[in-house]
């Protein structure tokens, strides 16, 4: 049986992920531990892409705003995340 996890230990793994360049699996597998215990990313939810899981930088992805929306377009998957600007 794999140990089952507390809500703190998730989120400790969660801004571990984040804080260092991850690759698309380590991503997506924290993305599914914050759903599995219902844990909200928040902000963290804007630093990848949702179609490919791959992490926002400068070489990756074109950011533009556009009729009040943060438009991101991921350069490897050509996928447009759009985002409401506050």
């Amino acid at each position: 049986m794999k140990p089952i996890l507390t809500k703190q230990e998730i989120n400790k793994h969660i801004k571990n992920v984040f804080s260092k360049e991850s690759s698309a699996k380590e991503i997506k597998s924290a993305k599914k531990l914050a759903m599995s215990r219902n844990i909200k990313l928040g902000s963290l939810r804007k630093k990848f892409c949702k179609q490919c899981y791959s992490m926002f930088n400068t070489k990756n992805s074109e950011i533009r705003i556009k009729n009040g929306m943060k438009v991101i377009l991921c350069r490897k998957c050509k996928y447009i995340n759009r985002y409401k600007l506050k």
